[in-house]
């Protein structure tokens, strides 16, 4: 694909939904599993995405509940990252209500304060800030090595790139949310606001690469504009660790942007049912002049990323969560 001096194309022809190329042959149920296989055996290191690193301005704070672990973070009072237990060790009170004042995590019960060093039964947990995404390692949950530092993918200059980040939950587990990122087919079929002409180029077969192999799929598709204007990319998906997949676009307009998936357990809620959380990072990035001026207007064009994000996971969850209820009830194809 040859770059264009402006990132916008006409399509030849508007194809109606029901007239594009069926997919369901390519998108083979073995070829996806041994994807999401594949992604499973890769290591974590025990790191969970907790929220965006923008939420750790000033006394803001992150808390969630991972896998069932009550876990908080915030900035202690030299500004580095702190985070442990999200229950207080003095009675038990949800610390994710309680405020952050000059780097000090004050419980709302009693005053206990904790400034990220161990104190009165609470301890610390190793957390990470990516410049995009914080992370925490629970090695009671995950049971893995450890690793000092999250797999992050590789991505452009937080600096330098329009960065957003939307969360949604849904009723499933990690392997749904997963294994519908590894299955682009859906694509234009299953969000044809948003994609047109979408075609999987390359893809490993059902066996799988080699473990040190190339494991990518590889994608030509339009973003839709308006009417017939797109703007056409190729796009590789990889899965670098078991709960993230991220999208990189390798030829045309932004090339070197990525999207990434990433997929927190969070428990199980009152009806024993697995939640998880969708935490998706757009880093975009562009060589185009007019691109600083995207950037500085990112106040303005993070909700409207963050919206469009929101829209495609109001679909992908329920495709996620009807997975994940088809797994559970033995009624899953194949």
């Amino acid at each position: 694909m040859k770059r264009r001096r402006l990132p916008l194309s006409l399509r030849r022809r508007a194809v109606p939904w029901e007239g594009q190329r069926p997919t369901w042959r390519d998108a083979r149920p073995a070829l996806i599993a041994a994807a999401l296989k594949r992604a499973q055996a890769r290591p974590s290191g025990n790191w969970y995405v907790v929220g965006a690193s923008r939420a750790l301005r000033g006394d803001g704070k992150l808390a969630r509940t991972v896998a069932g672990q009550e876990v908080v973070v915030w900035r202690g009072p030299d500004g580095r990252l702190v985070g442990g237990p999200g229950i207080c060790p003095h009675l038990g009170a949800p610390l994710r209500d309680s405020p952050v004042r000059c780097g000090t995590l004050v419980c709302h019960w009693h005053g206990l304060a904790l400034d990220g060093r161990p104190y009165a039964g609470w301890s610390p947990l190793p957390v990470h800030d990516d410049g995009v995404l914080v992370w925490a390692r629970l090695d009671a949950v995950g049971g893995e090595e450890p690793l000092d530092a999250p797999v992050v993918p590789r991505r452009p200059e937080p600096a330098r790139a329009l960065t957003a980040v939307y969360t949604g939950t849904g009723v499933c587990e990690p392997e749904d949310v997963v294994a519908n990122r590894l299955d682009p087919w859906h694509g234009a079929w299953f969000h044809p606001y948003s994609f047109v002409d979408l075609t999987v180029v390359d893809a490993p077969g059902a066996a799988g690469a080699a473990e040190d192999g190339p494991d990518a799929l590889t994608v030509d598709v339009s973003f839709k504009v308006a009417g017939r204007l797109v703007v056409p990319v190729r796009a590789v998906f990889t899965a670098p660790e078991p709960r993230t997949v991220v999208m990189h676009i390798t030829e045309g307009e932004g090339a070197g942007s990525v999207v990434e998936t990433h997929a927190t357990p969070l428990g199980v809620d009152r009806a024993g049912r697995p939640r998880t959380a969708v935490v998706e990072a757009v880093i975009a990035a562009s060589d185009r002049p007019g691109f600083a001026v995207a950037r500085g207007a990112a106040p303005l064009l993070r909700p409207l990323v963050r919206a469009a994000a929101g829209r495609l996971w109001r679909d992908d969850l329920a495709y996620a969560e009807r997975r994940w209820d088809l797994r559970s009830t033995g009624r899953f194809p194949g």
